[in-house]
């Protein structure tokens, strides 16, 4: 701030008409020698004769005395600049607990006098809402509370036997808690209470219960009151240490029933036009007052105010919350924390929006201090702007004002970037307009286009939707028709779209997304015109929409270690209301989480960033990441766990071996242990069913990947866990009693994937002494050519087109020279026992003599090019890799040559 003031001689207690007429009351407020003490600690001393008294009227002259001294001491420490904002907040919202906790166990003991306690222990809860909640209490704020109890009953009766029903019990509680602490007296008041909050408003009870509540919440619940219950805190605690377990039982009965209520379980992005609406209204309402102060500023509420950075927040905090509990938080700041945590907004947003949150709620306290009023509007009064301007420390009032309209600018125009800056009145194009001019615009078959339109509005889907819903789909689908006519392929392009739609139809957060925001609905059209397979994945996990808004986490790079602890932190996070896991969501969260990775390597695919190995590595790595979480998941649930950390192993096999996983590849696996417990076979082998069952089981978030074991000892008639020395023995034994000749092949490409390191390590040696046992040469050519012909009687071609992975010149060609290769000279060239790939090996060869080393990097360079050709078609959305394009027809002879050379 510019020219810092002596704050205690030129601005305390001058700046305060409701200071000075308290400390001419009482001068000896006015003193420094509790400054060392926290502000709390004072305010729980200034409260120790109130927690005794058991007379009303004393009470209540007691709690507004603590109120005003508690004020006195707050304002003058900030004003004096020895306490920050959130130390002034934190202090408000203390004592406007202490005050309801007071009040209500006074209450209660009077009531309970009369009637006797509420049955099973029931005691009120208080919910503080909006900043009380949030523990932001402002200098002159009311306190919104809303009263609740657990279950209906009837109390165990009085003296005289008379009993009342909990509804009665506390409904005159909570009425003599608001008497005293709202009351004005000659003492003043402690807070103005708001009770408007509560279901139905005035019109509701005084007092629900959570029952009554949670119907409220199914039946009526509107979106604003998910934005007044996203801060709610219950602020009391029992009034008897022996209702505590009760009481805690309570806590967690609310929790269960707002937080499903507040949080939706999937991405709501209807909740930014609700807020939007929210907004504006009460923005009209601010225009309305303000013409009747002219010049005036509204720091809370107007443009650039208090409530669009509150907003920008919650607004994070609705959409994502379901999803991301760590967004389940209550302070503003907090909320903006984790929003540049996730990558919602840069560390940038971040500090200039809580700097203008620090100054608007400074100002706003300046404001009050003045005289205790609950004003949040700068007077454009020279005389009370230069009061104010003095107290946020500014000698020339111009500066303040550039500082507040920099502060203010900056969060108008940041809100705008959130909410779209959308107009309610903005007209949407309709469909009705020339559809012949829009659709001649790229599209083939215009006609054709027209009528999947016409089917998608007259289907019984559609016309079952609520009218909100078809009202968006209406809004929408002139935006995605236009997205993609502009696209790279418009027909095919609005066929996904129309199928995505009517897939997400009946998801209202899904529609709001894409007609909220316009990246979302170009990079869908560029996505569903691009690939068929992305589209079709895309339509099948519509979760993924919310992917495709953010560009820094979609097009960067992936942060594997990241992603896990978030993943392990989201599953710690999903329990039942009895604490214990809850498996159904933890596997949904598991799927979602991977999906959303897959698709972000898929959109770097499709932009051109990443090429077909790199993909491959990532997918890979994202499998190995996937099968360690599933791993220790897995292990936690087996109920008879004889040790802390399992002897057990994960291989892959296969594509996965050879990190070679396309985006729809199954995982070929084995499970190795090493561990001399009698109990150990039957543990393991338990582990790798449950491992199973989270990799294939289908839940509502779809599933990760089917698996194959057919590679284990003995394939399907064989354990399915083997401990490591059977396994070496089995390796070693040959001939029918032991492994195949195929199945050495196969271990060429096979690898350790997670689990317990050593034993990691001993497959890998034990990989490396067989691939390196001497064979004969003509014996190793003979096995793999047999082998050939019967993946290639297999994969029979009968047409013109050449199959890039199966036909002869094709990738099996050079796969299976590789595996000739490592098999019949790992013996004298360890190096070929090396798992880095097929390229990679046969360079090697080359290198090494074992054959012609242009031919072999000829052929290496071929064969990048058909795995690339084989990838574009699975995209494209070709079950056969088959393809007529002449520059890799001719790469079929050099294979073949190759092959002929090597082989023949």
């Amino acid at each position: 701030m510019n020219d810092p003031l002596d704050f205690y001689h030129q601005v305390w207690p001058t700046h305060s008409e409701y200071a000075k007429r308290w400390l001419n009351r009482f001068p000896q407020w006015d003193s420094t020698e509790h400054d060392e003490d926290h502000l709390l600690n004072c305010i729980e001393t200034w409260l120790e004769k109130a927690r005794e008294l058991s007379d009303e009227k004393a009470l209540m002259a007691e709690l507004r005395l603590v109120r005003q001294r508690s004020m006195i001491e707050i304002m003058r420490r900030d004003l004096q600049g020895k306490v920050d904002l959130f130390e002034v907040t934190e202090a408000l919202s203390f004592l406007a607990d202490a005050a309801v906790q007071i009040a209500l166990k006074f209450s209660h003991k009077m009531q309970a006098e009369r009637f006797g306690e509420p049955a099973d222990g029931d005691c009120m809860m208080v919910v503080g809402m909006g900043k009380l909640g949030g523990l932001e209490l402002n200098a002159s704020s009311d306190i919104d509370l809303i009263f609740l109890y657990n279950q209906d009953g009837e109390t165990l009766g009085g003296p005289t036997g008379k009993t009342q029903s909990h509804a009665e019990f506390f409904t005159q509680v909570g009425k003599r808690v608001i008497k005293i602490i709202s009351e004005v007296t000659d003492e003043g008041f402690v807070f103005r209470v708001d009770m408007r909050l509560r279901p139905n408003g005035d019109s509701g009870p005084l007092v629900v219960s959570l029952d009554m509540l949670e119907e409220y919440f199914v039946v009526q619940g509107r979106e604003w009151e998910r934005y007044a219950w996203i801060k709610a805190r219950v602020v009391n605690w029992a009034v008897d240490p022996a209702q505590d377990a009760a009481f805690q039982q309570s806590l967690d009965n609310l929790n269960n029933i707002v937080r499903p209520f507040v949080f939706r379980k999937y991405l709501d992005f209807g909740s930014i036009r609700a807020l939007r609406a929210l907004h504006v209204q009460i923005r009209n309402e601010v225009n309305k007052r303000e013409s009747q102060h002219p010049g005036s500023v509204h720091v809370k509420l107007g443009r650039g105010g208090i409530r669009e950075i509150e907003f920008t927040a919650q607004a994070f905090q609705l959409i994502r919350g379901g999803r991301e509990p760590k967004l389940q938080l209550r302070r503003t700041v907090d909320v903006l924390e984790v929003c540049v945590e996730l990558g919602l907004i840069t560390k940038d947003d971040h500090d200039r929006m809580v700097a203008a949150y620090r100054f608007l709620r400074n100002l706003e306290h300046r404001l009050q201090y003045v005289d205790d009023a609950q004003t949040h509007r700068l007077p454009a009064s020279p005389t009370e702007v230069l009061r104010i301007a003095r107290s946020m420390g500014f000698q020339d009032p111009g500066n303040f004002m550039k500082a507040l309209n920099r502060h203010m600018d900056y969060v108008a125009s940041h809100f705008d970037v959130v909410f779209g800056d959308k107009q309610e009145d903005e007209e949407t194009p309709s469909l009705e307009l020339p559809w012949a001019d829009t659709l001649t615009q790229g599209f083939t078959h215009p006609q054709a286009a027209q009528d999947r339109y016409q089917h998608l509005i007259e289907s019984s889907r559609y016309q079952a939707l609520p009218s909100a819903h078809r009202e968006r789909v209406d809004r929408l689908m002139p935006t995605l028709l236009a997205a993609a006519g502009a696209s790279s392929a418009p027909d095919s392009c609005w066929r996904y779209c129309c199928d995505l739609i009517e897939t997400v139809s009946r998801r209202g957060a899904y529609l709001s997304l894409l007609d909220e925001y316009p990246i979302a609905r170009m990079r869908v059209s560029r996505m569903l015109a691009a690939s068929p397979w992305a589209a079709n994945f895309l339509i099948k996990h519509p979760l993924l929409l919310d992917e495709l808004l953010d560009s820094r986490t979609l097009l960067t790079p992936p942060d594997f270690a990241q992603w896990k602890q978030q993943l392990r932190e989201l599953l710690d996070q999903a329990k039942l209301p009895d604490g214990q896991p809850d498996l159904e969501r933890q596997m949904d969260l598991i799927r979602e989480q991977h999906h959303a990775q897959l698709f972000r390597v898929l959109t770097q695919d499709l932009e051109n960033l990443l090429t077909v190995e790199h993909v491959s590595d990532l997918l890979s790595e994202l499998a190995d990441c996937t099968l360690e979480i599933i791993l220790e998941r897995a292990w936690d649930q087996l109920p008879k766990r004889h040790r802390a950390q399992p002897r057990f192993a994960v291989v892959a096999y296969g594509k996965h071996g050879g990190k070679e996983l396309g985006y729809s590849s199954d995982l070929d696996l084995i499970f190795l242990f090493e561990d001399e417990d009698d109990r150990a076979p039957d543990l393991y082998a338990q582990l790798a069913k449950r491992m199973n069952r989270w990799l294939t089981t289908q839940t509502a978030a779809g599933t990760l990947f089917e698996t194959d074991f057919r590679l284990r000892p003995n394939g399907e008639a064989g354990l399915l866990v083997s401990s490591v020395a059977s396994f070496e023995d089995y390796q070693r034994r040959e001939g029918g009693v032991g492994a195949w000749f195929w199945e050495h092949q196969a271990l060429t490409r096979a690898r350790f994937c997670v689990g317990d390191v050593e034993i990691g390590k001993k497959f890998e040696t034990l990989r490396e002494e067989i691939l390196q046992l001497p064979r004969d040469w003509n014996d190793v050519k003979k096995e793999v050519i047999t082998m050939r012909q019967k993946m290639l009687d297999g994969h029979p071609n009968h047409t013109e087109l050449f199959d890039v992975k199966h036909d002869l010149g094709g990738m099996v060609d050079v796969e299976f020279m590789v595996q000739a290769l490592v098999l019949g000279y790992a013996n004298k060239h360890p190096d070929l026992t090396k798992n880095k790939g097929n390229i990679a090996l046969l360079k090697k060869a080359g290198e090494l003599g074992l054959v012609p080393a242009e031919l072999a990097n000829y052929v290496a360079d071929a064969y990048r090019q058909l795995r690339a050709k084989q990838h574009a078609l699975r995209l494209a959305g070709h079950d056969k890799s088959r393809t007529s394009d002449p520059a890799l027809m001719v790469m079929r002879k050099p294979i073949r040559k190759l092959w002929e050379t090597l082989l023949g």
